[in-house]
């Protein structure tokens, strides 16, 4: 029953932020096909800000009206809604909506908003479920929310979406009247191209290079049919986790000294469940509580770190990885997408191993972090002629910048998350305030100047003629 019992939790981990990253990994083969092209992440970074409405609520009401909402009917209607959400997903993803003179993926958007509201209100609901069990399942849970970022990235990297090949194109005079004046021939690269047949050399005004976008191994279809198969595993994890008898409740001390946090800033904002000790609990107060207040600017500078964190990693970034990655071609697109999904929930895991609350350490694991984002940044500025593009060494640097920005970056979540659990719960609210706050005026930050300004220049990778 033990060993049952820990499968259900993890199954039922892994449902709290599948649907998101999957669509985060799957966005190699989306901006290719949806009309908002290179500028759909940032898009999507302002959706699913937006979608942070559900928390609230149910923060607000918990706080206002004790006892009036309980966590358990929501938690089985937010799975009920993702499991459907991410079917309607396979079906409707491409569908698009005549909007002030051009094309617009809104059905894509609304779908994505109420996945997003989905995940987000996982965050303050399935923690407090979990104090009802016994504490040693809470890391398997974590293990499970850890599998929500990896599942996905596995699946796209099999799927292998929005590659592309260059082909030759041969060109032929405007005025030519024939159907057959345009013929492509599918050469590969570095061969002499050979005239079309029923073309004269006459006819013919040259040759150049054209994307041609190669199917996936599987379609959107099938790949978001997977995530709502995730979605309704989860939904029945939670609803057999419901059938055994209630495991004995753990005190909030053993709660809180035994969570170890292993995805990104869900953490953060999730520690909403059982009160703390001076809520009759007995237990000593913790020295750090007790040094808080003679320690304000400490806490100013943690609360500060997390919102510059989040920000970079949930709003300034994603919004230009396309720009940032697309000019050295699709695999290095490919590539870091689904490695940097892969290296939130491993970085958090090496965290539980290699735990270090050295505010000088993290401090420091921010700028070199800060510093592989910048080199992300400066590449999308630079878009479509970044350094070294054209070059194998150009495309491995931009995917390993990406992994280790996620990577640092998600370490120091973590731990900052686990400075402010001990600190107290207070001081966890004030942090996923924090949280929201940075990854807000992130998208916000980012999206006039992607969408409105149009900083950022996107070209076909093919024809791209940069200079030397």
């Amino acid at each position: 029953m033990a060993l049952l019992t820990h499968l259900l939790v993890c199954t039922f981990g892994m449902g709290s932020w599948v649907a998101i990253n999957g669509i985060w990994v799957e966005l190699p083969l989306l901006v290719a096909e949806l009309p908002e092209g290179w500028n759909l992440p940032s898009y999507l970074t302002v959706t699913i800000q937006l979608a942070n409405i559900g928390p609230l609520l149910f923060t607000l009401l918990h706080h206002f009206r004790p006892g009036y909402v309980s966590e358990v009917p929501v938690i089985f209607a937010v799975l009920g809604v993702g499991t459907v959400a991410c079917a309607l997903f396979a079906f409707l993803w491409n569908v698009t909506s005549w909007v002030q003179g051009g094309r617009h993926s809104i059905t894509f958007m609304v779908l994505t908003f109420f996945l997003a509201l989905v995940d987000c209100t996982s965050s303050v609901t399935f923690l407090p479920f979990m104090s009802q069990l016994s504490s040693h399942y809470l890391t398997t849970y974590f293990v499970g929310e850890g599998l929500s970022g990896l599942l996905p990235a596995l699946v796209a990297l099999a799927q292998g979406s929005g590659l592309t090949t260059c082909v030759n194109v041969t060109d032929t005079p405007d005025n030519a009247s024939s159907p057959s004046t345009l013929r492509m021939i599918d050469l590969p690269q570095g061969h002499a191209s050979t005239p079309a047949p029923g073309l004269t050399g006459a006819a013919l005004t040259g040759v150049h290079l054209e994307s041609r976008y190669l199917p996936a191994h599987f379609s959107p279809l099938v790949f978001f049919l997977l995530l709502s198969v995730m979605m309704a595993g989860s939904l029945l994890a939670f609803f057999l986790l419901q059938r055994p008898p209630r495991r004995c409740k753990t005190s909030t001390e053993d709660l809180l000294t035994s969570q170890v946090t292993l995805y990104s800033i869900r953490p953060l904002e999730e520690d909403q469940g059982p009160a703390g000790p001076a809520d009759g609990g007995g237990g000593p107060e913790p020295a750090e509580e007790k040094a808080a207040p003679r320690y304000p600017a400490r806490l100013l500078f943690i609360y500060g770190l997390v919102a510059f964190v989040n920000a970079l990693t949930n709003g300034v970034l994603p919004s230009v990885q396309t720009y940032s990655c697309l000019s050295y071609g699709p695999v290095a697109y490919h590539l870091s997408a689904a490695l940097s999904a892969m290296a939130n929930p491993l970085a958090c895991f090496l965290s539980m191993f290699l735990p270090s609350r050295s505010l000088l350490f993290l401090g420091v694991l921010t700028v070199l972090g800060t510093g592989f984002g910048a080199y992300n940044m400066a590449m999308a500025v630079m878009s479509p002629c970044p350094l070294l593009q054209g070059h194998w060494s150009g495309e491995v640097a931009i995917v390993a910048s990406w992994v280790l920005f996620i990577g640092c970056l998600s370490y120091v979540k973590v731990m900052l998350g686990v400075i402010l659990r001990d600190r107290s719960r207070s001081a966890l609210l004030w942090c996923g305030a924090a949280v929201q706050l940075g990854s807000l005026l992130g998208a916000l930050l980012m999206f006039p100047l992607v969408n409105v300004w149009r900083l950022f220049s996107s070209a076909d990778f093919c024809s791209l003629q940069c200079p030397a």
